[in-house]
Formats: C-alpha cells, structure tokens, sequence
C-alpha cells in the first residue's frame, strides 16, 4: 500500500510538472520614438504585472512567465511590424502588451496578429478608428478611444472660458483622430477652431508652422503631437517668437519630459492624459519607476489581463483565452485591486469570477476598449501636478 501511494505521488507530481510552462509576454512598446520617455515607465508597469503573476506561484499549474521586449519606435510601421512578428515566430510569445501609437498598433494588427491569431492588449492606442477595425476579438485597449478625450478636453477649456483655439496635430493615425474627435466636440459646445493644420515630428525648425498658426490666432494653442518630439519643437518656437504662451497638452504632451526641457514658461498651460488616483499603484510600485507617469497603470492592467484570461481559460493559447479577456475585466466577480494579482489566480483556478479593477479602474466596453478615466493637469513650478479626475 504505501509503494502504491508513493508511485500515486509521483505520478501526480510529474502531471503538475508536465503541465507548468514558461509562457512568454511580449512588452511591444517604443523603447525608441518620439515617447519614449513615458515608454521608458509603461514598459516597467506591464513588467511589473509580468513578474507579481510569475512569482505568485499560482499560475497555471506554477508556470511561470516572462516579459520579451520589442520597440514599436512609434512611427516606423515596418520596423514596428518586423519586431511584432519577431516575437511571434522567433520569441513564441503567448500574448503581446502593446503597441502604444495608433499608427503602428493598426499597422501590426492587420499584418500580424490578425495573420498569426495573437491577442493584443494595448495601453496606451488611443485613435477612435481602432474601435471599427477588423480585429476578430483579438484586440483590446485598457485606456479610452480619443473620441471619449476629445469631449474631456472641450470641457476643461470651456470650463476655462476659452472660446477660441488654434489646433496643431502630429501628422499620423494618432494625431488626426484625436484634432478631429476634439475640434467636433469643441465645435459643437460653442468654440472656434481657428485652424486645424498638422505638423511633422523630426524637423529641426517649425517657425513657418507656428507662423500660420499665429497668423489664424487664438486664445490658446492645442497641440496634440508628442511630448518628446515635434509637439515639443512647435511648443519651442510659439515661446520664441511670442506666437502663444499657454498650451492644451493631451495625453501624448503630458509627461515629466516636456516642462523640464521647456522651463518656467510652459507654467499654466494644462491638460488631460488617462489616469486614476494613483495612491494604491504608487505605494505597489514602491519607488520601481514613476507610477503617475502617463499609462504606467494601463500597461500594468493590459499585462495582467493578458494572464488572467489565460488563467480563466486554462490555456495559454490566444485562440482558447481571447473570449475570457472581457469576462476577467468585468463584473460579475469579486474585485481584484491593483497588486492581488496572486489572488485573481486562486478565485480563478477554484472555478469562481473576477471582476478586475486594477491599477486604472479597468471596465472594457464595446469593441474591448476602456470605459475611460481621466487625470486632469496642469503645469505648475516645472511639474506636472493633477487638479481632479474626470
């Protein structure tokens, strides 16, 4: 009887062996770009999560899981699509995190997960046509389509008692839909668009782009470009030639990056980017990276989603898990807080529901995209410090 026992044991142990798995998570974010410096907090949120799930112990049979970084660089669709199927054929990755802009997110679901069947959950994609695209439940988003910011920004101005604004955009999928979905809006409410003109990121001078955007006038200047790269440059030149001196940052301009290298006259200009009061994300985080960063929270909850619904599922395949993304993100289910992640895994493998909440108060809605909070801000003594939540 007790050899009996013994070999039962040891045939148990070597099923929970053979089951436990190291399942790989690509981070698919522009390490490089025109954002890299709020990549450079987003990467280590989605990593964080990665790492919480791995050394719980409680996943999927003790597998553990690690993060595969690749660089969307943001703009370069080619380069971004080479590096996503990389982590696919070559990294054998199991779920992507990302991209982070609009352009290349399209880019890579079309030509790659779509192909290849990946689950994509991305953070930080924020251009409304990603609400209609084809994606056969395959993408999600954990922050809110520019259709819902561009309302938020109209009435943060309104509220200001701005009637007019110039309008300047990065000339790419991000850019455009966030200066339309807001010049509707803010058009609709009563305001003026003065002009809505794009601008390049890469150029050494942008005085004959500020030149006609001072020439249409305005209260204020919107730029809904990059905090690292052209925004900052048409920023640059309205302060150096007395064009405008307070600016409209959206979530793509907001960031510790942009008031450091501009200085003391970008004080009172303001904006909005996603977020949730940070207190419970900032004491998990403990001093890793900057957790009020912009989307720092979001690439944490789109990582833990990613291993949820796989825990949901039993399976590591995207086939088998994408239909347990929304059930793992919404009620009914007991409320997961940002760093229970080992306690979403036990709920889960017992049979029972979660509702996840996470580190930006996740609720997916329509076409598997964030219901949406935001962080109102404003530039005060060189910093960004939030006013409210919206």
């Amino acid at each position: 009887m007790k050899k009996f026992l013994l070999a039962t044991v040891a045939s148990a142990a070597m099923v929970t062996a053979a089951h436990a798995d190291d399942v790989k998570i690509g981070v698919f974010l522009g390490f490089t770009g025109p954002i890299e410096s709020l990549v450079a907090e987003m990467g280590p949120g989605a990593e964080l999560a990665i790492a919480e799930i791995s050394a719980s112990g409680k996943f999927m049979n003790g597998s553990t899981v690690t993060a595969v970084r690749a660089d969307t660089t943001c703009v370069d669709a080619g380069a971004a699509t080479a590096a996503a199927e990389r982590l696919i054929t070559s990294d054998k990755v199991s779920g992507i995190v990302g991209g982070d802009c609009s352009g290349v997110t399209t880019a890579t679901l079309t030509n790659v997960a779509l192909p290849n069947g990946m689950v994509m959950i991305s953070p930080s994609a924020t251009s409304p046509a990603l609400s209609t695209i084809e994606d056969n439940g395959l993408f999600f988003r954990t922050a809110p389509s520019d259709a819902r910011q561009g309302v938020v920004m109209t009435n943060i101005i309104m509220e200001k008692g701005i009637k007019s604004v110039a309008l300047t955009y990065t000339n790419n999928d991000y850019g455009k839909g966030l200066a339309d979905a807001f010049a509707a809006a803010y058009e609709a409410a009563g305001g003026e668009v003065t002009i809505n003109a794009s601008h390049e990121d890469g150029k050494a001078d942008y005085s004959s782009e500020v030149g006609a955007l001072a020439a249409a006038g305005g209260d204020v200047l919107v730029v809904a470009g990059y905090l690292d790269q052209g925004g900052k440059g048409i920023i640059q030149a309205s302060l150096d030639t007395g064009a405008f001196d307070t600016f409209v940052l959206p979530d793509g301009m907001v960031g510790g990056s942009l008031p450091e290298a501009i200085g003391s006259d970008l004080n009172g200009s303001f904006g909005q980017a996603p977020g949730v009061d940070a207190a419970a994300f900032i004491a998990h985080v403990d001093g890793k990276f900057n957790a009020e960063s912009p989307f720092a929270a979001e690439s944490y909850d789109a990582a833990a989603l990613i291993l949820l619904a796989m825990q949901a599922a039993g399976s590591k395949s995207p086939s088998d898990y994408k239909g347990k993304v929304f059930d793992v993100a919404n009620a009914p289910g007991e409320k997961i807080q940002v760093g229970e992640l080992a306690k979403g895994m036990e709920i889960l493998a017992s049979g029972g529901e979660i509702d996840y909440v996470g580190a930006s108060n996740v609720e997916l809605i329509g076409a598997g995209e964030s219901k949406g909070n935001y962080r109102q801000i404003e530039i005060k003594d060189g910093k960004v410090s939030t006013v409210k939540y919206r």
